[in-house]
C-alpha cells in the first residue's frame, strides 16, 4: 500500500490517497485532488475503484512548481495533465529528494503512530485508520480555522467531523 501526500509550501496538507499501486494513474489522481481549491474539497471517502474525478468537473489552483519523489509515475500523470489542459505547460515539476523533505517530516508523524501496530491487515483498515490520523493532526498543525491547539476545540472538530457511510459498519 501507498500513501500519497500533497503538502503545500506552508507544510499545510492539501490532499492524501492510499493507493494499493504505484502507477501514472493513481499519482494523476493525487494532483487531481490536490489542485482543488480548498474550498472545493470534500472530506476523504473510501475510494471506489475505477472513480477519477474528470479534470473538466473541477476548478483548480495552479502551482508554480510541484516536488515530488524520483517515481517515474510522476512524469507520465504531469505529461498527461498538461496534454488535456489541466495544468498549463508552465508548471514545473522538480523530481529532487531533498525538495520533498515537508513531506517527509509530515509523514513521521503518521510512521509513529502506525509503526506499534505493525501494519495494517486489509486496504479498508489502512484507508479508515489514515483517514483519522490525517483528521487528528490537522487542529495539531493549525490547519482548522478556530482550532488553534485548544484540546476542547479540536474534540468538537472531530465529533463534527463527517464519516463515511461504510466506517461505522
Amino acid at each position: 500500500m501507498y500513501l500519497y501526500r500533497a503538502v503545500d509550501s506552508e507544510g499545510n496538507t492539501l490532499e492524501f490517497l492510499l493507493s494499493p499501486t504505484r502507477d501514472s494513474k493513481t499519482a494523476k489522481r493525487i494532483f487531481l485532488k490536490a489542485l482543488r481549491p480548498a474550498t472545493d474539497s470534500t472530506p476523504q471517502a473510501l475510494p471506489r475503484k475505477g472513480r477519477i474525478a474528470s479534470a473538466d468537473s473541477i476548478t483548480m489552483s495552479v502551482p508554480r512548481v510541484i516536488n515530488v519523489d524520483k517515481n517515474v509515475a510522476y512524469p507520465k500523470a504531469i505529461v498527461d495533465l498538461k496534454a488535456t489542459g489541466v495544468l498549463p505547460g508552465h508548471v514545473e515539476l522538480r523530481q529532487v529528494k531533498y525538495l520533498n523533505n515537508l513531506i517527509e517530516q509530515d509523514h513521521q508523524f503518521i510512521q509513529r503512530l502506525t509503526k506499534p501496530g505493525m501494519g495494517f491487515f486489509s486496504f479498508k483498515t489502512a484507508w479508515r485508520t489514515l483517514q483519522g490520523f490525517e483528521m487528528m493532526n490537522m487542529p495539531r498543525k493549525g490547519q482548522v480555522r478556530g482550532g488553534e491547539q485548544r484540546s476542547h476545540q479540536q474534540a468538537n472538530y472531530l465529533h463534527r467531523a463527517p464519516v463515511c457511510s461504510g466506517c461505522l459498519s
